[in-house]
């Protein structure tokens, strides 16, 4: 079936694998979930990088505070 479809066996084997579990016939992560998590991830790395830019701002800022304050 695959060769008539011009997928390779393992794709479509991939493919009824993945929609057995988004059915709840096999145990394992849904499509849905796996979205959800890379949409997630991609959130975390963000605000990583938010806290990073945050921190160093903070730290520029207070060292120019503190050199005000001892002139």
């Amino acid at each position: 079936m695959a060769d008539q479809l011009g997928y390779g066996v393992e794709s479509v084997r991939a493919w009824v694998r993945q929609a057995d579990i988004d059915d709840g016939v096999k145990a394992g992560v849904t499509t849905d979930d796996q979205a959800r998590m890379r949409e997630l991830e991609q959130e975390v790395r963000e605000l990583k990088r938010a806290n990073e830019i945050l921190k160093r701002a903070a730290s520029f800022f207070g060292a120019e505070l503190d050199r005000q304050h001892k002139m």
